[in-house]
């Protein structure tokens, strides 16, 4: 066993079988650090999930851009994230942040210099949420000046019962790991359908990201129920898809996945190795602000 293939929070060793393009991006990936504040319950503090341990997967799965997603037990300090950005290199790193209605102009200027780009709501489960559904719209039009978008976890049911409230957003927003819509009939679900409309109105994206967290087949089955999901995000908005490790999977608190068979399951959710590229390079450097 190669040492330098063996990640925290991470199953397996090999390193995917394919290659990465130059200047692939990981669009959604968590730095946890008990140098920073926690929020809500302790439990959902993760160790061995520091940059320098993030650092260790780039090596194994070869993307060369990141983006860091404020976790959820951070809270809506986002001093971790802005330190993750800078030891990962300001250049090539990205940060989402999470803030509340109460942050200032200067302090949203603040991220952004510090290479915070969006928001995140996380409000899949409102256990410990740091933020709630009346927070969105103001907080998008506020960001929206800025250039940012605004960044959704939430449940495909969320995602019906709320669908005029994104659709009055007035800034690109994005959805995490496929729209959370559930296997295996994710298309008869109706957020499939709230979501397609919303991908006509041009500034709706989606993470090709989470594959084991409705998947019912699991890693046993190649998690081949998401992909005709993840295939028809593509086909629908080519240029509004972006892939994402997750890592360190904070959901998955026993067996952790193998992120070399996730990034080689990009390669089924998209096919066309041009559209590949697209997706890890081109997509996120226009979404992120990669220069």
């Amino acid at each position: 066993m190669r040492a330098d293939l063996v990640v925290p929070h991470s199953s397996g060793t090999r390193k995917p079988a394919d290659a990465a393009p130059e200047d692939a991006c990981d669009a959604h990936m968590h730095v946890y650090d008990r140098r920073f504040a926690l929020h809500g319950s302790p439990d959902a503090m993760l160790d061995h999930a520091t940059a320098d341990d993030y650092r260790l997967l780039q090596r194994r799965i070869g993307t060369q851009r990141t983006v860091v997603v404020q976790p959820r037990v951070h809270g809506t300090d986002n001093s971790v994230t802005l330190a993750a950005i800078r030891e990962l290199g300001a250049q090539h790193t990205r940060g989402v942040a999470v803030v509340r209605p109460d942050a200032s102009d200067a302090e949203l200027e603040r991220l952004h210099a510090g290479g915070i780009r969006g928001i995140r709501f996380t409000l899949y489960t409102p256990t410990n949420a740091a933020t709630d559904f009346g927070m969105v719209e103001p907080l998008a039009h506020r960001v929206h000046a800025l250039g940012w978008h605004v960044q959704l976890h939430w449940s495909a049911g969320q995602i019906a019962e709320h669908a005029a409230l994104v659709a009055r957003l007035p800034c690109t927003v994005v959805f995490d790991h496929l729209a959370r819509i559930p296997q295996p009939d994710a298309q008869a679900h109706p957020a499939f359908d709230v979501m397609h409309r919303l991908l006509d109105n041009g500034r709706t994206w989606i993470k090709l990201s989470g594959a084991y967290l409705d998947s019912r087949v699991g890693a046993q089955g190649g998690y081949a129920d998401t992909v005709a999901l993840a295939r028809a995000w593509v086909m629908q908005a080519p240029e509004r898809v972006v892939w994402g490790s997750d890592w360190p999977h904070p959901t998955e608190r026993t067996a952790k996945p193998d992120d070399a068979q996730l990034f080689d399951l990009l390669s089924q959710w998209v096919p066309d190795e041009a559209q590949r590229r697209r997706v890890l390079v081109d997509n996120p450097a226009r979404l992120y602000d990669f220069s």
